[in-house]
């Protein structure tokens, strides 16, 4: 059984560009049974959401409300309109700090400019069918600036965590400057609010590893809890939501700000930066979502969406919203397999807003710092980063560190900036580095040895010639592989792909635990240098099984034969 690139790419693609919201197609086979499913999943997705929603509008520096806010009319407006069956948006830590920088240069009116017209730049790049081009931003780069990220997150909250007293001039915007704003002012810690926040880390690590019932609730809502009853109940001299922010429980309503030229010429460069990163994030959460539920997002649809999303949220006074993979996941995890939990998620939201709101005013700071600690951790994925460094292309590796250091120096868009225009021309090298120039040769079909035609394939078996070099632009064609659950050999005859990175290797993982799930046995044959260097470093021979790394098309044919 033989397959090729060309079909699938095709009809993935088409998928891809289709300008039709998920929910339209779902709905034509839509259960009651189904329905129970994304309710149940949407309240427990919204009671995870409350907490990382205040916390984040904090850590964005505008007031709690705001944050749920954008959960609210971004998450519904996304989830109604949206390329993905699962997808959850609202506030990420991704746009913390950015958000941040914006409202202390520009004020929550440029942010909400910003905003609006960062949802117009998306829109048009979901009608101009720019979705695939996400394949283009190598995985060196998203991880890089994804660490960046959260370490600024973990810099910004030390302040809340440890108590310090801050006395500055002018507002602490860059991360460096923040940093040496907490070590001049170390000798300020207040211990009580240290104490506060090292239980709530304390409850935040251990909850999820109790037995039971108690995995159902989540550990940010259990560690809010318990930090506002030590607070209140011992009378502890430590900063509570409510002495720094004013708390509203008001329906979000209709804003319009005052446009001005000058306001757009300045929030320009931060539109394109909300823009690109939603684009980024929501599309990556969109990739890791289809892997969980076995679907095809809708890449363009997808933008569109997260463009009106945006806007909308930026009408209603919230801050910029993309795709949350953590909130997307425990979406799944609980049954949501439609954007009617995305939906209900936001309903929830608001109906909280309403009746809890003003009992956030006695969330202590420490708690929300070790929440944000929690969501940084998480997000920078370390052993990732990590293996990256010890197994990676030297040049994928300096893409990836300098990309990690510009995010936490400088900012997100000189990051991603210098980090495209490293990884393109580190790859040029690379690939002037293994291409050879040779004569031509005559060969006859019929006289050519590694001719495919002469082969018998067994019939468990599915073939995919891979050819070209694998790299981030092309990575994703792994992916499109189909998995026959009937077959129990995949080989994969790499004979002529050249070279592989970091972004491939990751996608060939990806298909090694695809087909590791389906009892399915990965053949490799006729893997040349640069892979077989790059996949004998990172592990993936020993994974896959030496004996079944094969120098001849015949020897893994019978290998898939004998294991038939």
């Amino acid at each position: 059984m033989v397959f090729l690139f060309t079909k699938r790419e095709h009809e993935g693609e088409e998928t891809m560009d289709k300008l039709k919201p998920k929910l339209f197609s779902v709905m034509k086979t839509y259960t009651k049974e189904q329905f129970a499913k994304d309710v149940v999943a949407g309240i427990i997705v919204a009671i995870i959401a409350l907490p990382l929603s205040i916390a984040l509008a904090l850590a964005s520096g505008v007031t709690p409300e705001k944050g749920i806010y954008t959960a609210i009319t971004a998450g519904f407006v996304i989830s109604f309109l949206g390329g993905s069956r699962v997808q959850i948006a609202g506030p990420t830590a991704a746009f913390a700090t950015i958000v941040a920088g914006i409202v202390a240069k520009n004020g929550f009116e440029g942010l909400v400019i910003a905003t609006l017209l960062a949802g117009a730049i998306l829109i048009v790049m979901g009608f101009l069918r720019l979705g695939s081009l996400i394949k283009f931003i190598p995985y060196t780069i998203t991880t890089g600036f994804t660490a960046g990220i959260a370490v600024t997150i973990v810099i910004g909250q030390l302040k809340d965590f440890f108590g310090l007293t801050i006395v500055s001039e002018e507002p602490l915007i860059e991360t460096i400057d923040k940093l040496k704003a907490v070590l001049a002012f170390a000798n300020t810690v207040n211990w009580q609010a240290v104490l506060v926040g090292v239980v709530c880390m304390a409850v935040l690590i251990g909850w999820p590893y109790l037995p039971g019932f108690c995995k159902k609730i989540p550990p940010s809502l259990i560690a809010v809890l318990v930090g506002s009853a030590m607070v209140a109940l011992l009378n502890m001299n430590v900063n509570t939501i409510g002495d720094l922010y004013e708390i509203s429980n008001k329906l979000p309503t209709i804003s319009l700000p005052s446009f001005s030229l000058k306001t757009v010429q300045n929030v320009l460069p931060d539109a394109f930066t909300i823009a690109i990163l939603a684009a980024i994030e929501s599309l990556l959460s969109c990739v890791v979502a289809d892997s969980m539920v076995n679907s095809r997002h809708r890449s363009n649809m997808e933008l569109i969406a997260q463009g009106a999303g945006n806007i909308t949220s930026a009408l209603f006074g919230g801050i910029p919203a993309t795709g949350a993979i953590a909130r997307t996941a425990a979406n799944v995890k609980n049954g949501g397999r439609t954007p009617i939990a995305g939906m209900v998620h936001s309903v929830t939201l608001l109906l909280i807003l309403v009746v809890l709101m003003p009992y956030a005013a006695l969330i202590p700071m420490p708690t929300i710092a070790a929440i944000l600690f929690m969501v940084a951790y998480n997000m920078c994925d370390w052993r990732k980063f990590v293996g990256l460094c010890k197994t990676a292309p030297k040049s994928d590796i300096i893409v990836l560190v300098t990309t990690f250091v510009l995010t936490v120096v400088f900012d997100l868009v000189v990051a991603i900036e210098v980090g495209i225009l490293l990884a393109a021309i580190l790859f040029m090298k690379r690939m002037s580095d293994v291409t050879e120039v040779e004569g031509w040769k005559y060969v006859d079909d019929e006289d050519d040895a590694d001719s495919l035609s002469l082969r018998v394939v067994p019939h468990n078996t599915m073939v995919y010639e891979v050819s070209g070099p694998l790299f981030f632009g092309a990575a994703d064609k792994i992916l499109k592989i189909t998995l026959d659950e009937k077959m129990n050999c995949l080989v994969l005859r790499m004979r002529s792909v050249s070279a592989i990175d970091a972004t491939a290797m990751h996608n060939l993982e990806q298909l090694y635990t695809d087909c590791k799930k389906k009892n399915i046995q990965i053949i490799l044959s006729h893997v040349g240098e640069q892979p077989m260097h790059v996949m004998e470093k990172s592990g993936f021979l020993d994974k896959v099984g030496r004996e079944n790394v094969c120098a001849h098309i015949d020897d893994a044919l019978e290998r898939a034969a004998r294991l038939g």
